[in-house]
């Protein structure tokens, strides 16, 4: 159902759809074959930063993981020398 204060449901859909467009064509970089070289390498050091950021994260929950799992398995022998 539609909110008849914001218009038809769909109108406002494809409203929203064109200026998510505008805005994703806005963030796209310039193609790779028209940039300078030092406009390249600040591009590729840019994404490399962006990487190793992801990457830290990612290892940070991988680690949260593996704790989270270890804290588990010594509770369980725990509990089972208990009982």
């Amino acid at each position: 159902m539609s909110d008849p204060s914001t218009g038809s449901g769909r109108g406002v859909l494809e409203r929203t759809l064109a200026r998510l467009r505008r805005v994703r064509r806005q963030a796209e970089p310039e193609p790779v074959g028209q940039l300078s070289a030092a406009a390249f390498r600040a591009v590729v050091d840019e994404r490399l930063r962006s990487l190793e950021r992801q990457l830290d994260e990612v290892k940070g929950r991988v680690n949260g993981l593996i704790f989270l799992l270890a804290g588990t398995v010594a509770a369980q022998l725990i509990l089972r020398l208990l009982g």
